[in-house]
């Protein structure tokens, strides 16, 4: 099953009559925005449509959040620009050859706009969890789950499942399949990784074909998308890699996309990286709220991005988290949050 293909409702308006130049100034200041962005050459009206184009896409399903249901007017919505805030970010596994719907990539992201900060923690796929209201198991096996019983992409009940797994209230989740992570680091250009270990892997049931040299090396989508995959090789003399060497790795890509994104051939290619992620991401947050955090974050450094990823000990078939550990990332989330 594939998240692209499932039933979409337009995307909620927020046009507040109230003050309607205060809306074209915003819509202004983006245009200078996306202009000096793209540089010479650059033809801003139309990399504004497709931005604004982008949003509308992946805020498809906001409506099916209560926090902005009922919202008429941005003055209804949190102020990301002076709150901290909590995201969610899950990549699916939605290949058409396994028809899965697990989450291989869970994140948490804590971000403190006064301080242009970010926290990240990763959960390993294997993380053996026990919520409420649902059979215990692997972390990655509850969005498919809750999925095929109300057929809600996105539930608030995933929200709070992780958001009391690590202590914290989750404000909004965004889900991206792992085709629209091949296609923005496409839209890129690729990235820079240093592969740390040899990868062969080759599995002719889902299609997998993994074929990675060690070293520093520019990666295309497909190959950034091996590279955080990779678990174990079917080749002799090749060696495994377990779930938290990957979330290790997911967090080595992601950090090699922001550089990229704020290089200059980056930010050049910025109208197909709408294109790719309005593809294969969906949000529960309405487009107002998406543009006032990026022009909150945009910028920030990675050395204000705090990454943990959480270790435990496998006990097959899950990794268990220890309380020390588990607690030590509950605890940077809520200082992320001043709480």
């Amino acid at each position: 099953m594939d998240l692209q293909r499932i039933p979409t409702q337009p995307s909620p308006r927020f046009t507040p009559r109230r003050n309607k130049r205060r809306g074209k100034w915003k819509i202004a200041l983006w245009l200078v925005l996306l202009a000096v962005l793209g540089g010479a050459g650059y033809n801003a009206s139309q990399m504004y449509l497709q931005f604004d184009g982008m949003l509308s896409q992946i805020t498809a399903h906001a409506s099916q959040s209560p926090q902005t249901e009922d919202a008429s007017n941005e003055a209804q919505l949190p102020a990301v620009s002076q709150k901290p805030i909590t995201v969610l970010l899950l990549g699916m596994d939605t290949r058409k050859q396994t028809g899965s719907l697990n989450t291989d990539v869970i994140m948490v992201a804590a971000m403190n706009p006064k301080n242009k900060s970010a926290t990240i923690v990763s959960i390993p796929r294997d993380t053996y969890m026990k919520p409420s209201g649902f059979k215990p198991g692997k972390a990655n096996s509850f969005y498919a789950a809750q999925y095929r019983y109300n057929h809600k992409p996105l539930d608030p009940k995933i929200k709070q499942l992780y958001g009391d797994y690590l202590k914290v209230p989750i404000d909004y989740m965004v889900t991206i399949n792992f085709d629209g992570f091949e296609d923005v680091v496409d839209a890129l250009g690729g990235v820079t990784v240093d592969v740390d270990m040899d990868m062969h892997y080759n599995d002719n049931e889902d299609g997998t074909k993994i074929n990675l040299h060690k070293g520093t090396q520019r990666l295309t989508g497909k190959q950034s998308l091996d590279f955080v995959r990779y678990r174990h090789s079917n080749t002799p003399g090749v060696g495994e890699s377990s779930d938290l060497e990957r979330n290790a790795r997911q967090q080595r890509v992601v950090s090699a996309i922001v550089d990229k994104l704020r290089s200059l051939n980056g930010l050049r290619n910025l109208g197909n990286v709408f294109t790719a992620v309005g593809n294969n991401m969906q949000a529960d947050l309405p487009k107002s709220l998406i543009k006032s955090m990026i022009g909150t974050y945009l910028g920030i450094e990675n050395d204000k991005i705090h990454y943990i990823h959480l270790v435990g000990e496998w006990k097959s078939p899950y990794i268990q988290i220890g309380k020390e550990e588990l607690g030590v990332a509950q605890r940077a989330l809520a200082d992320q949050l001043g709480r």
